[in-house]
């Protein structure tokens, strides 16, 4: 509807229109939550692809009474879902809860009078009545008859009030401060500037971190392995005629070889870090943001609140031209006269002397206008921006006063009187309209730095970590506060300059500048697209609506505490103490965690490519199956308890670059030599134990033993001796892997040189004392009959010794050599590998 169609400001709409136009979806109606409902979340999280699985899983070996092994099977799986999902379900309800806009409520006309109604019920056509202290609640021009003054800061970021005159649009999410008037609703709804951004905000945009997509792309690789590895033994299970329970325990085992326990680790690491980080500034609301911030390497920030503590201080009061008796007299008693004071006038009047002016008439400063002005007994004075004010100064131009300012980081203004003392600040139809001038003195302010703001940029730097500001305010001074900072500003850029150039033009601007200067909220968001599209690790921080896109749009949306609301729900970071150093122990808490993952994936995926290089070995051999779902439960021990230690003892140094090929250089050749010895382990156990049975050497005692095992009865049934031979060889090789878990963990972080064959002696010797009570524990579950009950093994037998601990010599050799010469890329014909440190 156009200004031209709006109903009289004194009729509105009818009662009837309203309620017509409310049935047809025209009201302003709150804009809805996110797309996801919690059914849904909870069904993809729970009932995922690999979850079904290990669910059908379970369910049969429930109904075969097989409950240890059930449990073992679903238990992580079901963990790791009901996680993710809180999770999920966290950030929905956070984001359901965002509203731009506040639900008092506000006055609209209906049948030529006005009414009170709640802003959901405001229809598009409704003539809305605007006084000061009213939130905007739809979009539409100002009607006949009024003017206002608009506060936009939450929209915009601009601190000064709006001017707006008749046919000027007013933007909900805005805040009338002065004036009076009507507004014609043109945009309700989602269809409205405070829904579009509302709607923006709401959107889910969390970015998948660089690790979780390397474990994703590992999970994904061993999934196909194991589909592919199950195709071929179930085949041959079934061809030798297994019973439906010992398929359903293979499927089990296979199933578990997939590192999903990956998945349940990084919650947990990245919950203990947020913890963390917390204590020191920085409060974490999107839980991957603790991984995520250590790979940033581009900051962009904006100037005020940021690198500035956000008040001014009077550097300079230059008199130039005429000027009067008492320059520092006018421009204090100017300060002191305006109705709407801020942190210009405030800082003015705070420095210098003067008394308050009677004032006839007055223009308060607008970002559109960029200057105020005061008609008063004393003549009328303008303060403002030089360039505003440079088309109507007389004299001499004061281009060099204010460049010389402006280079230093100055903030710049000029303070004027009118050569007329009769000159009115108002021209055709009551808008604001400048005299001619004549210019009293130059004013120059300073922003004030925060006092950590050198050391922070510096330290960033160090780490290889670029910045960028982007400020509403002039490009020259932004770029001078920047150098003050320690930044190399170069030349910087204006928003109105990039406004035409398409997404190439664009990158090449923004990779060869630091300092962007009269940027609006679109702006910001490019600049950040650009970043990403170059390859950038983006964070953004912010404090105002108008920095809700740019956040959504980064790597890492940093708020600050002070900002608003808005803002502070869709970031996922919060800086408590308003400061950005506080972004640098949360990256360097950020970098921890990923070691201690990256530590953990050596260690998981070496037991998963044992294990499976073991099945496929044994298999081959016909010796049956190397283990049971309560075997696999042992992997608790030997890898998901040191994996959480060696997560939260990790050190803070860079991210492994390399880390796929090292884990390749790591995992091959360890599972294969460890997955050789248990073979041969498991092979001489087997055959030790059915020759025994066959030729009546086993003693009546080890009978016994093996008759409360199996269930089965010597000289009955006649798989009694396979069974019997089968756990054996299963208990042998199940310590000697164990064993060989918690020596791998010496290779990765080796207290001495004589364990150095993979990386240098690490000074920390806390994963050495955990590899020795690893082993005492492991010797305990040996050793105490309803723990080795439980995971399926026999107790303590000489054979098993007789065969695992020289093994275990032959394989630390073995292995140290195969690491020292770096066999793989040998063979593998590699030149220069890349050594994991």
């Amino acid at each position: 509807m156009t200004v031209e169609e709006a109903p009289a400001p004194v009729r509105g709409l009818t009662g009837a229109e309203a309620d017509l136009r409310r049935r047809q979806g025209e009201a302003n109606t709150a804009v809805g939550g996110t797309s996801r409902t919690y059914a849904t979340i909870l069904r993809t999280n729970v009932f995922s692809f690999y979850n079904s699985i290990l669910f059908a899983l379970g369910a049969t070996l429930l109904a075969l009474g097989r409950y240890d092994d059930a449990l073992i099977s679903v238990g992580l799986g079901l963990v790791n879902a009901l996680i993710s999902a809180s999770q999920e379900i966290r950030a929905k309800r956070k984001l359901d809860r965002l509203q731009l806009l506040d639900r008092t409520p506000v006055v609209v006309v209906r049948d030529g009078r006005e009414i009170e109604v709640a802003p959901e019920t405001v229809v598009r056509g409704d003539v809305v009545r605007v006084r000061p202290g009213d939130q905007i609640v739809v979009d539409g021009p100002l009607l006949d008859g009024g003017r206002v003054e608009a506060d936009e800061s939450l929209l915009t970021g601009e601190s000064d009030p709006v001017a707006k005159e008749p046919g000027d649009d007013l933007r909900s999410g805005s805040l009338c401060v002065d004036g009076d008037g009507h507004q014609l609703a043109r945009d309700v709804g989602a269809a409205s500037y405070a829904g579009r951004l509302t709607t923006e905000a709401r959107a889910n945009t969390t970015d998948t971190t660089p690790l979780q997509r390397r474990i994703e792309f590992v999970v994904r690789l061993v999934m196909a392995l194991v589909v592919l590895m199950s195709g071929a033994i179930l085949a041959q299970a079934a061809l030798e005629g297994f019973s439906l329970l010992r398929v359903v325990q293979i499927t089990a085992v296979l199933s578990g070889l997939v590192p999903y326990g990956l998945f349940f680790l990084i919650a947990v690491a990245y919950t203990a870090g947020a913890a963390r980080i917390a204590g020191l500034g920085a409060l974490v609301q999107q839980v991957n943001a603790v991984e995520s911030v250590s790979n940033v390497d581009v900051v962009c920030t904006d100037k005020t609140g940021t690198l500035t503590t956000g008040r001014l201080t009077l550097e300079e009061v230059e008199p130039v031209g005429a000027g009067t008796a008492s320059t520092d007299d006018a421009l204090g008693a100017f300060a002191r006269s305006v109705t709407t004071p801020n942190l210009t006038t405030a800082a003015l009047a705070a420095a210098l002397p003067g008394e308050a002016w009677v004032v006839r008439d007055e223009i308060p400063f607008s970002s559109s206008l960029r200057w105020s002005g005061l008609v008063t007994d004393e003549g009328t004075w303008v303060l403002g921006a030089p360039d505003a004010l440079a088309p109507h100064l007389a004299g001499p131009p004061l281009t060099a006063d204010v460049d010389a300012r402006t280079s230093l980081g100055l903030r710049v203004l000029v303070l004027a009187r009118a050569t007329d003392p009769t000159a009115g600040l108002r021209g055709t139809g009551g808008r604001p309209a400048l005299p001619a001038l004549q210019p009293v003195s130059v004013v120059a302010l300073s922003d004030e730095l925060r006092a950590e703001v050198v050391e922070t940029i510096s330290r960033f730097q160090e780490n290889g970590v670029a910045l960028k500001v982007l400020s509403g305010d002039d490009p020259r001074t932004v770029a001078a506060l920047a150098t003050q900072a320690g930044l190399d500003a170069r030349e910087p850029v204006a928003g109105a300059d990039i406004d035409g150039l398409d997404d190439p033009a664009l990158d090449r601007v923004v990779a060869r500048t630091t300092v962007f200067g009269r940027v609006a909220p679109e702006h910001k968001e490019r600049i950040v697209a650009s970043l990403r599209r170059q390859g950038g690790y983006v964070a953004m921080i912010g404090d105002g609506v108008n920095d809700a896109r740019a956040l959504k749009a980064a790597h890492v949306g940093v708020a600050m505490r002070s900002g608003s609301a808005v803002t502070r729900d869709v970031a996922d970071i919060v800086l408590v103490d308003d400061s950005f150093a506080a972004l640098l122990p949360a990256q360097r808490e950020g970098r921890k965690i990923i070691n201690g993952i990256a530590v953990s994936m050596y260690v998981f995926l070496t037991r998963v490519a044992t294990q499976g290089v073991v099945i496929l070995a044994v298999t081959m051999l016909g010796l049956g199956f190397p283990y049971s779902p309560t075997q696999v439960g042992l992997t608790l021990l030997t890898v998901g308890v040191p994996t959480l230690f060696l997560t939260f003892w990790a050190r803070h140094t860079p991210p492994d670059e390399h880390l796929l090929a090292n884990l390749g250089r790591f995992v091959i050749p360890a599972a294969i030599i460890t997955a050789g010895f248990g073979t041969a382990v498991y092979a001489f156990l087997y055959q030790e134990i059915t020759q025994g049975f066959t030729t009546g050497r086993t003693p009546a005692d080890v009978i016994a033993s093996f008759e409360s095992y199996t269930g089965l009865t010597f000289g009955t049934d006649a798989d009694f001796a396979e069974a019997s031979a089968t756990l054996g060889a299963q208990t042998g090789l199940s310590t000697f892997v164990s064993l060989a878990s918690f020596g791998l963990i010496l290779f990765l972080l080796p207290p001495t040189r004589f364990f150095a064959a993979w990386i240098r002696p690490v000074p920390d010797k806390r994963p050495a004392v955990l590899v020795a009570v690893l082993v005492a524990a492991f010797v305990g579950v040996l050793f105490t009959p309803a723990l080795s009950d439980y995971f399926g093994l026999t107790g303590p037998a000489a054979p098993v010794f007789v065969a695992v601990l020289p093994a275990l010599v032959l394989w630390f050799g073995v292995l140290t050599v195969a690491y020292r010469v770096r066999l793989l890329d040998r063979v593998l014909g590699l030149d220069e590998p890349a050594t994991a440190e």
